[in-house]
């Protein structure tokens, strides 16, 4: 299977790097122009939206989550797509309503350069964390971690994926995730046939655990419903997408991608569900799998994994390199500084995988949490339309934000038991719900010791 793995994704490599059009401007490279200067398009901003979200590691989230909490578990993950609807409204209030450029833009305007370093930092290591975990994917899917097989694979599939990137930008990335989307869905439908004719998926299969409101997968639904607020917000590549086209289109991409990868991944986690309804003692979901479907069937599973890992990759790229030349003026924004950029992060990304922590999780385990400071931001400051709010309450907000996504890592992580012997998803559900009402009354605060009359933004009526 692993020469077959090769070979089907050196095709996809080579057909990407063919269907790359060299970016000739900087409004392709950043932008995502076409070579005429026209914005994409509905059919390819929805695409882009979905594959550069159902990525390689939510795949083997949603799957795994389903192999050990069944169907809730999966559910759960596909609850987070609700960011896609979260997110369409945040687009359309800073960039239509409000008629800024880009998240800083506002962020500079609402709480001055605070805002904006603050944003980027956790925009930074979203990226970087993102970076890794999927080069870190194809590393585990070709071989054990040291073997020449894991670093070779790890190091091509970089390479391939930066030169692309490299080539063409964000519109380079917009085309490549087009084909890409429509590869990908071809070969879910493909294995979800397959694995239909054994007979193992079926309905009660999928409910072979039964629904418990403390047990976690509704816990980590509950979760979900409270970081879907302002988890969009912290996206860099959704975001992106949202400042592209115009106003219709835009929305329309949003809503059509909420369902579609919403669909993709409780497809994908049924796989892992019916690995956990039929799995022995001491066997992992890919031993089950195997053991189920056969030598073909993992060979498309894989298979969907290298696709999601190289569109979502290429686009983490190109948002990294819009992030630190245009968003954060970091560098001048010509396209030679923005292929630098994407070198750098690539290289940032192979130093975790080969030096740091190989635990796929752990890499972005708290970027919902450190999201979560964003949320009265949003409340207040944007839907609210509220621009008397003072920088204390934007940086207490973003403290603990922090705090909690620092205290989830040590204890989902094992360093510490500050919150008692409870699952981790119980005890994420409580720092969430502390990060999201803490920053909530700061903010409130905030605005109440402010002794002049409320001040709301004059596009409050737009």
């Amino acid at each position: 299977m692993e020469l077959s793995l090769i070979i089907a994704v050196a095709a996809v490599a080579i057909f990407s790097v063919f269907i790359t059009p060299k970016a000739k401007s900087n409004g392709a490279f950043f932008n995502g122009l076409s070579p005429k200067g026209k914005p994409p398009g509905l059919l390819m901003l929805t695409f882009s939206q979905v594959t550069t979200w159902i990525f390689a590691r939510s795949l083997l989230n949603a799957a795994i989550l389903g192999f050990y909490y069944g169907i809730w578990g999966t559910v759960a993950y596909a609850t987070y797509y609700l960011s896609f609807l979260t997110g369409a409204k945040i687009i359309d209030s800073v960039r239509f309503k409000h008629g800024f450029g880009s998240i800083q833009a506002f962020l500079t305007d609402r709480f001055g350069q605070w805002g904006t370093q603050c944003y980027n930092f956790v925009v930074g290591i979203r990226l970087v964390s993102e970076v890794f975990a999927n080069i870190l994917v194809i590393g585990i899917l070709f071989g054990v971690a040291g073997s020449s097989s894991y670093t070779l694979a790890v190091a091509l599939f970089a390479i391939v994926t930066l030169v692309y990137s490299m080539l063409g930008g964000l519109h380079a990335s917009l085309r490549t995730d087009l084909f890409q989307m429509i590869l990908f869905l071809i070969v879910l439908t493909a294995l979800t046939i397959l694995v239909l004719t054994t007979g193992h998926l079926n309905t009660a299969t999928l409910m072979f655990k039964s629904f418990t409101i403390t047990d976690p997968g509704p816990i980590l639904i509950l979760v979900a419903l409270l970081q879907v607020w302002s988890y969009p917000m912290h996206d860099p590549v959704m975001m992106d997408r949202g400042f592209l086209a115009d106003r219709e289109t835009t929305r329309k991409s949003f809503h059509h991608a909420a369902w579609i990868s919403a669909a993709c991944i409780i497809i994908f986690g049924s796989f892992g569900i019916v690995a956990g309804a039929n799995a022995g003692s001491g066997e992992t979901m890919n031993q089950v799998l195997m053991r189920l479907l056969g030598e073909n069937p993992m060979l498309l599973f894989n298979i969907t994994l290298v696709i999601s890992a190289m569109s979502t990759l290429d686009s983490t790229l190109s948002s990294a390199s819009k992030l630190v030349a245009v968003d954060m003026k970091w560098i001048e924004p010509s396209r030679t500084n923005g292929r630098i950029t994407m070198a750098v992060f690539v290289m940032l990304g192979l130093l975790l995988v080969f030096w740091g922590n190989k635990d796929l999780f752990s890499a972005v385990a708290v970027s919902g949490t450190a999201s979560m400071y964003l949320a009265p931001v949003i409340f207040f400051s944007l839907w609210g339309n509220r621009t008397d709010i003072p920088l204390w309450s934007y940086l207490g907000s973003f403290a603990i934000a922090i705090a909690g996504a620092a205290l989830y890592f040590t204890e989902s992580a094992g360093h510490s038991q500050l919150l008692g012997e409870s699952h981790k998803y119980t005890k994420l559900l409580f720092i969430s719900l502390t990060v999201l009402v803490g920053g909530c009354l700061l903010f409130w605060a905030g605005m109440v010791s402010q002794k002049q009359q409320p001040r709301f933004s004059s596009t409050s009526t737009g």
